[in-house]
């Protein structure tokens, strides 16, 4: 499975790159629920892990510098998301991994419609200094940020 998401990512756009990102985000965290289920706190902890790394690795690609108020409310959204995960750890608890679950896919629907909506598609290169082919690992299928200048949507 991991050999087909990695191939299926080759030539990926990337926008297509951050919602593949988004996609493991959420993976990971519904691997989180099933192991609070099951009272398995080592497994948590590891998709937990799992989660908080993609949230690190786009962060850490942001460009501040040019991507100005875009680039902000997306930080300050990776800031909040990792805060809420590390509670729901903490607790253990399936309501805040859900809500957290929300949030990710109200901005991975947000790339989403970036992708498909030619009129909504801005130069990714001023939020993200990110490669076609980044430094994704294929447990880790999710896209990086293509574009975000004039676009109607907010953090």
């Amino acid at each position: 499975m991991g050999s087909y998401r990695e191939h299926a990512l080759d030539g990926a756009s990337a926008v297509d790159l951050v919602v593949a990102l988004y996609d493991g985000i959420v993976r990971f965290l519904y691997a989180a629920i099933d192991a609070v289920e099951r009272g398995d706190a080592e497994e948590r902890r590891a998709a937990v892990k799992r989660a908080l790394d993609i949230i690190i690795h786009l962060q850490a690609r942001l460009r501040m510098d040019v991507g100005g108020r875009p680039a902000q409310a997306l930080s300050e959204f990776y800031a909040s998301v990792f805060a809420q995960i590390l509670q729901a750890s903490q607790s253990a608890s399936r309501p805040k991994f859900e809500h957290a679950i929300a949030c990710v896919r109200n901005v991975r629907d947000a790339w989403k419609q970036v992708a498909t909506d030619p009129s909504a598609q801005l130069p990714s290169a001023q939020i993200l200094s990110m490669p076609a082919r980044a430094q994704i690992s294929p447990a880790s299928s999710t896209t990086a940020p293509e574009s975000m200048s004039s676009s109607n949507w907010t953090a």
